[in-house]
Formats: C-alpha cells, structure tokens, sequence
C-alpha cells in the first residue's frame, strides 16, 4: 500500500476518508483539504476510475479556487466509483449512502460535480442537511441550470482576449466537453458574437469552420444525440478536440485532457479552462513555452463555487451574476497581470496569490488547517 501521506504539504490534507458499504458497495474517498477560511465546499463527482489521488488534486483545486475567489470557504472533494449514467435509483441509494456515512464530517459541505446534480444535492440535504448547488424547489440556486460557471468562463476568456488585444466578436472557439459547463460557456459566448467551431463530447467530436449553431447543439445533445451527430463538419474522435484550430479553446470535461505528449499538438493562442486540472503541469509549461495563454481552472471556472456559497449563504438569484463576473474578471486581471509582470506562468501567479491567502487565514486559526480541534470519525 503507498504512503498516504505522499502529498500531504504544508496547507494539508485536514482528512482523507476513505469509505465503503458493503451492501450497496459503495466506494468512495473524501478529502477535505484546508478549512483555515471556513468548512469546505467541493463537488460530489461520480466516475468510474476515480482515484484518492485525483481526489486530493481536486480538493486542492477547490481550496485554491475559493481562496482566490476571497469565499470564506476552504477546499474539498468527494469522488465515488461508478457509473454516472446507472440508473437513477441506484445513484440515489449510492449518494444517499455517502451523504450518511459523511454526516459527521460537518467541515466539509456538499455541491454538484461531474456524474452529479440539484436533485443529487437536494438527495443529500435530505439525509444530513448539507449541500448547496440545489433545486429551486427547495430554495436553492441551480447553478448547472443557469449556467453559473459558464458565466464566469465568460469573463475570464473576455479578460484574456484583452491581453492578447483580440475581441470577443468574431472569435473563433471550441468546447471540449459539451455538457452542462461547456454548453452554457458556448452559449454565453455566441451571444457575444463568438463563433463556435468545434465541440467534443464522451462519444465523439465535430469540426466546423464555418461555424456550429450553439442553439441547435443544445437541442441536438437535449434528445440525446452526440455533438458528432451534427449535420455538417468533419467527425472526429473526442481526444482530437485540443488538435482544432481556433483562437479560444476551452477544456470542460475531465482533468488532464491536455498532457505533455498533445499540448504540442495543441492549436489554440488561448486556453481558458473550464474543467478542473484539465491540463497537467507539465503540458502548461509546455503550452507557455510556445506562447500560448493559458487561465488556470481555479480562476476560470470559479462561477459555480461562488454561486454555491452565496446559496449557501441565504443569497437570491438575482444578485449572483454581477458578483461572478466582478470576482472572475477581478482575479483573471490580476493574474494575468502578474504573470506579465514576474515573466512566469498564469498559473504560478495564480497559485501564489491563492496560497498566501490561505496562509494569512491559517495564521487566525488556533489549530492551523483545522476548523476545531483534530478529531476522527
């Protein structure tokens, strides 16, 4: 067995939970982070080759992510294996599950992932209480229904565009990762005069340089129809949508779409990232070398996190886009502004200006990382 500790650091993991249920055979593992800010908010995500290592990378994501976003939130994350399309009542019995056996964990609050939604969310508050990205029906802000984290992807690629003196009108992008993410990006973006031409998702992609019809997308994916359904373009395999030529790619699906071996074969000025980790570190130094712009996923996709806290904080719908798009063109500005400055990565400023923020809430703390005093469950 390896060392469970091989990436522990100086701002954590607070705890790393691994959990299993023989009768539902359930799988799963939690990590909560840091929680100098506050109790943890991150995603219940449901996949088949999820890993505590993937989860510990996410988790970290997430703390970095509301740290720069100024939540008073640290980072956390829950994976489960299985498969995100098995049928509705056994994903209900499996997150029920998790929900329950996670009860104690009062530092760590629940939102939607991948493989996971508001109904999900609204499933867990029934069992303990705790979770936000819900239904309206049950006073939540449905942040994959409005698009909360599309929005944001918005901003930071119009802050970007800025950088490289181009306009958002007449860009040319693609969406790797054609779900609830990816499509409100898509959308948000064509109403500024952005054209999509090129689009992936787990089944296939299509590129079209004449353009794609976001609207129609929607609706060709909404009867359950892949993007490489669409009537025109050229049908490729789903990993060769970091290959298209564009101005604007913008990875929404799962981590490390864009490695050392294909960042070289990437065809984009600009990437901004939608996913969480979808480019490794090694492929953004690669990506940086070659002068192509790349908005690190804690900056980029914050949108749905900080719709998820001001929910969870009693907040309406109507104030949760203008607070977005403040804080996500705010801190894409600024990183990319450092970056400019220091002459180093988009994603080493980032991570410099979210770690010193959390180091300044550890030093309040009595006990550091932990929200009270060190307890197992």
């Amino acid at each position: 067995m390896s060392d469970p500790f091989s990436f522990a650091d100086a701002l954590g993991p607070a705890k790393v939970i691994h959990v299993y249920e023989p009768q539902s055979q359930l799988r799963g593992v939690l990590v909560v982070d840091n929680v100098a800010a506050g109790p943890a908010i991150g995603g219940m995500r449901i996949a088949p080759d999820v890993s505590a290592q993937e989860c510990f990378r996410l988790a970290r994501a997430m703390t970095l992510k509301n740290a720069a976003a100024g939540l008073p939130h640290g980072g956390g994350k829950v994976v489960v294996y299985g498969n995100p399309k098995m049928p509705l009542a056994e994903k209900e019995r499996l997150v029920r599950t998790m929900a329950c056996a996670l009860r104690g964990v009062e530092d760590y609050i629940f939102g939607p992932d991948m493989g996971t939604n508001e109904q999900c969310m609204a499933w867990v508050r029934d069992e303990i209480g705790r979770s936000c990205g819900l239904p309206r029906e049950v006073g939540g802000i449905p942040l994959d229904e409005i698009g909360a984290t599309g929005w944001g992807l918005l901003h930071a690629t119009r802050i970007a565009l800025e950088e490289r003196n181009l306009r958002l009108r007449g860009m040319r992008f693609v969406i790797q990762g054609f779900g609830a993410v990816g499509s409100h990006a898509a959308s948000f973006l064509a109403s500024e005069g952005a054209i999509l031409v090129g689009a992936a998702d787990s089944r296939g992609a299509v590129y079209d340089e004449g353009g794609i019809d976001v609207r129609r997308l929607i609706d060709l994916k909404r009867e359950g129809a892949s993007v490489s359904d669409w009537p025109g373009g050229e049908k490729l395999d789903t990993e060769k949508a970091v290959e298209m030529e564009c101005d604007v790619l913008i990875p929404a699906a799962r981590p490390d779409v864009i490695r050392s071996e294909n960042a070289a074969l990437v065809r984009a000025s600009l990437i901004v990232e939608g996913a969480n980790i979808p480019v490794t570190p090694g492929a953004e130094l690669v990506l940086h070398e070659r002068g192509v712009l790349c908005v690190p996923d804690f900056i980029a996709n914050a949108g749905g996190v900080i719709c998820a806290a001001l929910e969870y904080r009693g907040a309406t719908e109507a104030g949760v886009f203008d607070t977005i798009e403040e804080k996500v063109k705010r801190n894409t500005r600024a990183v990319l502004e450092s970056a400019r400055a220091e002459n180093c990565t988009p994603r080493e400023a980032a991570v410099e200006l979210a770690e010193k923020r959390v180091r300044r809430a550890m030093a309040f703390r009595r006990y550091g990382i932990f929200s009270a005093a060190p307890h197992s469950i």
